[in-house]
């Protein structure tokens, strides 16, 4: 049409109708090399969707076990403040652990307890969600009880369904490359992340 100007398409700078992606922390509970549960953890960015980041805490490896006297004595230790500033910069948090003696092991218990005594504990506000696999029918089922109590304890808002429990795990991963191969728990860890992504954008008004 006479005297209409042509149409000009421009992409919109970042914010105007693009959604900020999620940053994820992914914390695993288990420290051995062979782990299920840390790979359970590196599958996460394969199957998340388009909308999150992952990056791995910092190990919790060196802490000493929590004493008061110590931290009265010498404060906080650099990987306990380390630990919590990357829990702080996380839009949320996926805590992936195995199952010891039914409860949480001990070494993601003793990162949890220096935390909470920080100040500003970065606990407090914060999504989470959890995942676990174990070699048993149960798979990793009473830790995720345990630390959902033990979270809750310091304000964690927690993603609730759906749970990610791989039973069997031996039968689920790759022998050589320990990659999860069971279609079902696929399934199963990408519903969770996308409706944990959803979570937290709802907590977070993102």
């Amino acid at each position: 049409m006479a005297g209409t100007s042509p149409a000009v398409t421009m992409e919109k700078p970042w914010g105007l109708g693009m959604t900020e992606p999620m940053k994820i922390l992914t914390i695993c509970g288990s420290l051995r090399k062979g782990s299920y549960n840390a790979a359970l953890a590196r599958m996460a960015p394969k199957l998340a969707p388009a909308g999150m980041t992952f990056s791995d805490a910092p190990s919790f490896a060196q802490m000493p076990i929590y004493n008061h006297d110590d931290q009265e004595a010498s404060g906080f230790p650099p990987t306990v403040t380390a630990w919590a500033d990357a829990i702080r910069a996380a839009d949320g948090l996926l805590i992936v652990t195995p199952e010891y003696n039914w409860s949480i092991p001990g070494g993601l218990k003793n990162a949890i307890d220096w935390a909470s005594r920080l100040k500003n504990q970065p606990f407090a506000g914060k999504p989470a969600a959890v995942q676990s696999a174990a070699g048993g029918l149960l798979g990793g089922a009473r830790a995720q009880y345990q630390l959902r109590q033990s979270l809750t304890s310091v304000d964690v808002l927690w993603f609730g369904r759906p749970e990610v429990i791989v039973s069997f795990a031996p039968q689920k991963f790759d022998a050589a490359t320990l990659e999860l191969k069971d279609q079902g728990a696929i399934d199963m860890v990408k519903a969770q992340l996308a409706g944990f992504e959803k979570f937290i954008r709802m907590v977070k008004g993102k």
